[in-house]
């Protein structure tokens, strides 16, 4: 099973995708929200397969980001040890935790607006969690992966100098562009995904650029979610970006993203995602 949202931005009809049928969600749920995410959505769908119809035209449709606009978005930084040290640091021995807001989230394909000045754009794949269920404060005793609703692909696009040269330090500044977060295309169920083990790639213009896995995290799953729990609240439907691997612009392997270029992000078992990079004026 698979969640998706279908259709025009502002607009998109939730789904769920199960023995290649897309299911309209709309007579159980408006959308793909955290109180959806809360109450138990794939017993939901599963106990409505025979009265759920099928959308019509399904195939046609544009594929929005799997959940409705989040409340927060939690990302980790440094996570893998040879990311780390291509952008000139040391891996560190916490979780680094930055945030970008919620209006960054765009769907896995749709064009990437490239604002001017912005000459320094580069891409991350990351394995992104959506939280669905409350936590604050988890002990070594409680279970973090209960937390986890699904996982789907994100692509935490940067502007450097906004991020390194212009940030004071934070690098929330160059994180939070309309459009840094294509995420999707299916939120996936976390009973159905191991995430210890996922392999990650990224590719600019057919070209592989990061080629990874995710048993490199040196924070796994659990741990991101029981460490940032215990600095904040984690409410259903928040997003959690838990790092990306070496193969970066940023390195000065690769040059920069331009208009006309095409990113590819992919995860194993979560789907690929595809921009094309368009002046800002050109973008739909």
């Amino acid at each position: 099973m698979q969640f998706q949202r279908l259709g025009p931005v502002g607009a998109e009809i939730p789904v769920a995708v199960v023995d290649g049928r897309t299911l309209d969600l709309r007579p159980v749920t408006a959308d793909i929200t955290g109180e959806f995410l809360a109450g138990d959505p794939v017993g939901t769908v599963t106990a409505t397969l025979d009265t759920l119809p099928e959308l019509a035209d399904a195939d046609t449709l544009r594929v929005g980001p799997p959940i409705a606009r989040p409340n927060s978005v939690y990302c980790i930084g440094m996570n893998y040890a040879a990311h780390a040290r291509e952008g000139g640091s040391e891996p560190p021995e916490r979780i680094v935790v930055f945030m970008k807001p919620s209006h960054t989230v765009a769907g896995p394909d749709d064009d990437f607006p490239a604002t001017p000045g912005a000459d320094k754009l580069d891409w991350e794949v990351e394995l992104a969690l959506v939280v669905g269920r409350r936590a604050w404060r988890l002990g070594p005793d409680d279970d973090a992966m209960a937390v986890i609703a699904g996982y789907t692909v994100a692509n935490d696009i940067s502007e450097r100098t906004w991020q390194l040269e212009e940030s004071g330090g934070q690098w929330s500044k160059g994180k939070s562009g309309p459009g840094f977060l294509p995420l999707g295309p299916s939120l996936v169920p976390a009973s159905e995904i191991e995430p210890g083990d996922l392999r990650l790639r990224s590719r600019v213009n057919g070209e592989t650029r990061q080629d990874s896995s995710t048993s490199d995290l040196i924070f796994d799953v659990a741990t991101i979610v029981r460490d940032l729990s215990r600095y904040t609240v984690l409410e259903p439907g928040d997003v959690i970006l838990t790092g990306t691997p070496e193969g970066v612009a940023l390195s000065g392997r690769f040059p920069y993203l331009k208009a006309g270029d095409v990113m590819e992000i992919e995860i194993e078992g979560l789907g690929l995602q595809r921009q094309l990079v368009v002046a800002e004026e050109q973008a739909v």
